[in-house]
């Protein structure tokens, strides 16, 4: 029969020791030395008697405790041992703790895309011209937002699929095959390195992603030269911006060297233009002959850069000329390469809305050309074709181009550097771009093979 009710239980007070008040059925109330008072159950394992701690009065109610007893009781009748059921239980709880942690340890050692990208960028990317920087921006903006939070081994060619597909969506077919490139140059560094075995990328055929690659064949006619002549100065492009088509036309080289070079590379005296290793696609350096025409577009540019330096210093005195040819507006870095084919690109929307905040709708259309779309790499294909057409020899040509003899027997025992060639083909190209954009230049007779 019960013995203790709440009244008793809260009068109790402890003596010289703990006081134990039973309850019956091995249920107990300890009354400690410090005044707190919890609830026991006691019971025995053959002749050993042993203390069970069910909790403390009055969190665990007279009531509870009762019921908790009850329980226990019946355990007892069916060999349950609570101590030991309880230490069993702990084990499993600890047990399932450690798992748990270890789990989330190894969880947070898996690396991330986000991770990888750091790592290749760390050990490849920062061998690039630019420092990987091209790179990096695509990557931050089309794949890491999809993929960067992904385990590199939870990666599967559904991922990689779900970024060049948003980039077809977008009607970027060039720059999904760019970016599908880049990843799968990305996963074979991780296999490299035993980060995963197997690289996602590999059961995906290049093709599928944006079609098969088209070989670019785009020349500009003599006729739509002329045509050029007359649109580049009513299409607001830039007085820079003109000065690159011409040149990119005149010396057949890459954009990007352009708008990366300095004017030290440049001597007006002596009409060369040095483009060094650093700043050449195949690391080789290259001097281009300028023509007069080439070098009356590196002369309005130089007079365009003596203009700003002179307004700057009547702010500054101490203000000291800019070193880039094509500088960006804080002058302390080249354009973005991008520039100029922007501008070109944003003038030839015949037919398409023109770009938000970067053209006017009446000049959506300024540059383009009978034989349809063009950009700054089709002028360089352009000057060479032309200089062909001039009666410059092929190879001749191909060194203006600065492009690397592929057959390996002529690059290692043909020496000869074909300056004098060259020299003469630069020239030959420059006055004939000289007759077709001068005023009156309809007159001018188109030359057999530069249709």
């Amino acid at each position: 029969m019960a013995k203790l009710n709440d009244r008793l239980i809260r009068a109790a007070k402890h003596e010289d020791d703990d006081k134990f008040l039973s309850d019956g059925s091995g249920l107990y109330l300890r009354v400690r030395k410090s005044g707190g008072k919890y609830w026991l159950y006691r019971y025995k394992v053959g002749t050993r008697t042993r203390w069970f701690d069910l909790g403390m009065y009055p969190s665990l109610s007279l009531a509870d405790a009762r019921a908790e007893a009850t329980r226990l009781t019946a355990d007892r009748k069916q060999g349950i041992d609570p101590v030991a059921e309880r230490e069993r239980e702990t084990m499993e709880r600890e047990a399932a703790a450690n798992a748990q942690a270890e789990a989330l340890e190894a969880q947070n050692a898996r690396i991330t895309v986000s991770g990888l990208f750091k790592r290749w960028a760390e050990v490849d990317l920062i061998r690039r011209k630019d420092g990987g920087a091209e790179v990096r921006r695509m990557f931050e903006k089309d794949v890491l937002p999809t993929l960067g939070a992904l385990p590199v081994e939870d990666v599967r060619k559904g991922h990689v699929t779900g970024v060049t597909d948003a980039l077809l969506a977008r009607g970027v077919p060039r720059m999904a095959k760019v970016i599908f490139s880049l990843m799968r140059q990305m996963f074979r560094f991780a296999v490299d390195r035993d980060i995963i075995e197997f690289e996602p990328t590999s059961a995906i055929r290049k093709a599928k992603i944006g079609g098969k690659d088209t070989e670019r064949d785009r020349v500009l006619s003599e006729g739509e030269i002329k045509a050029l002549a007359r649109q580049l100065p009513t299409s607001a492009a830039s007085a820079s911006t003109q000065c690159a088509v011409w040149l990119a036309l005149s010396t057949c080289c890459r954009i990007g060297e352009l708008l990366g070079a300095r004017w030290e590379h440049v001597d007006l005296n002596t009409g060369t233009w040095r483009i060094p290793a650093e700043n050449s696609k195949n690391s080789k350096e290259h001097t281009v002959f300028l023509s007069a025409f080439a070098l009356t577009q590196f002369e309005q540019l130089k007079a365009t850069a003596n203009a700003k330096l002179a307004e700057a210093r009547k702010k500054s005195p101490d203000a000291q000329p800019c070193p880039w040819i094509y500088p960006n507006r804080q002058g302390d870095a080249p354009v973005c390469p991008k520039t100029v084919t922007k501008q070109l690109g944003d003038r030839q929307r015949e037919g398409k809305a023109p770009m938000s905040r970067r053209v006017k709708v009446e000049r959506a259309s300024s540059l383009t050309l009978s034989g349809g779309r063009w950009t700054p790499h089709d002028l360089r294909r352009t000057g060479a074709t032309m200089m062909v057409a001039l009666g410059v020899i092929p190879e001749v040509a191909e060194r203006c181009l600065n492009h690397t003899e592929e057959n390996r027997v002529k690059r290692t025992y043909q020496r000869h550097s074909y300056e004098n060639e060259m020299h003469e083909g630069w020239r030959l190209l420059g006055e004939r771009l000289e007759l077709l954009t001068r005023s009156g230049a309809d007159n001018v007779v188109t030359l057999r093979g530069a249709a």
